[in-house]
């Protein structure tokens, strides 16, 4: 006849931070149990042998937990141009995003057409982009601001021009000092028949880089909105200026 005794059992409370995983129950008590101390266990024989035999359990430790992972840098941040007196948008808002995008991030969340633009990424060898978003003091107008990081300037060329032809274009207008600029100004209906939206965009390629600005203004149908063409000429051409000379 054998009795379990326990010869030793440390547990030492652990006092150690760190993030918390969830795991099976058996896959749990293994790490707790590495992580607090090593039980040992002895069988020992009644009568004749006192002695008996010990056998110790060693449990190897837990593995580490990995790192977060980094936010991202980009090579555009310093890049871009935006409108003096304009405020950041709201960070819990995905489309008010002010910051690198990866291709993933562009279509999970700010993409209109995903399934479309991940055919034009990918033919454009695209690399990284950065997304700048700004509101107006007034909170009636929103800048929008995106660049494309492409593998050529033929590429970035086809991809402005896959994203041109989603939209349904009305009215174009001159960008004075950046030649072949596609522009649009129109007023649309949205939500209901009494919200009215001015757009004013245009896009433009320099280098390898795609380049679109976007302003849209709210107002109602006894108010309507104008798109703001100036602000956007003007911002489109110091984009195009900061751009050229990086690159120069």
């Amino acid at each position: 006849m054998f009795t379990l005794v326990w010869w030793a059992l440390a547990l030492t409370p652990w006092t150690g931070g760190g993030i918390v995983r969830r795991h099976a129950p058996g896959v749990a008590a293994v790490l707790y149990v590495g992580v607090l101390g090593v039980g040992v266990l002895g069988l020992t024989g009644c009568g004749g042998n006192a002695g008996g035999t010990t056998t110790q359990v060693q449990v190897a430790p837990a593995a580490p937990t990995a790192a977060p992972k980094a936010v991202p840098s980009s090579s555009l941040a310093p890049l871009v141009v935006v409108p003096g007196g304009y405020l950041k948008g709201s960070a819990a808002d995905p489309e008010q995003l002010s910051g690198p995008f990866t291709a993933e991030l562009y279509l999970d969340t700010l993409s209109p057409m995903p399934a479309v633009d991940r055919a034009l990424l990918l033919n454009a060898s695209f690399t990284e982009g950065y997304q700048v978003f700004r509101v107006s003091p007034d909170r009636q107008k929103r800048f929008t601001l995106q660049l494309f990081r492409t593998g050529s300037r033929a590429k970035a060329a086809d991809l402005r021009q896959g994203f041109w032809k989603q939209d349904v274009h009305s009215h174009s207008f001159a960008v004075p000092g950046v030649p072949g600029a596609l522009t649009d100004a129109r007023v649309e209906v949205v939500g209901s028949s009494d919200q009215m939206e001015a757009v004013a965009q245009t896009t433009f390629v320099v280098g390898t880089l795609v380049v679109d600005l976007t302003i849209r203004q709210t107002g109602s149908l006894q108010n309507t909105p104008i798109p703001d063409t100036a602000l956007i000429t003007t911002l489109a051409k110091q984009q195009k200026d900061r751009l050229s000379r990086k690159s120069g």
